[in-house]
């Protein structure tokens, strides 16, 4: 079971990015998932979940910017991170959970808004 995060870079404040990870090695189509952040010096924090049915969850730093989705044909999610703020850089991963609860965790992308 492999994931695959892209999409970070560098951007400034207003822009957005499009994040994506790509999962292998089994059937991922009832797992929640979610993207996670973890900027320096701070603890990984949920930043947007979805459950297999597609129900969404954010938090409130992020509602209204970032959107999640999921293409379970695809093995793929998305973040769509729009009106980045400089407090969004930070190193993003992708993450998976199956009905068992065992978690599955990209690489890494990292998202660093500055001017």
């Amino acid at each position: 079971v492999q994931l695959q995060a892209s999409g970070g870079g560098l951007v400034q404040p207003g822009d957005s990015l499009r994040l994506s990870c790509v999962m292998f090695g089994r059937d991922f189509s009832t797992d929640a998932m979610g993207w996670y952040r973890q900027a320096p010096g701070k603890e990984r924090e949920l930043v947007a979940g979805i459950t297999s049915g597609g129900r969404t969850n954010y938090a409130n730093s992020v509602m209204g910017r970032f959107t999640i989705s999921r293409d379970s044909a695809k093995n793929t999610l998305a973040l769509q991170m729009d009106r980045l703020k400089t407090e969004d850089t930070a190193v993003y991963y992708c993450n998976t959970r199956d009905p068992s609860y065992v978690s599955t965790w990209g690489q890494g992308t990292l998202v660093t808004v500055s001017s």
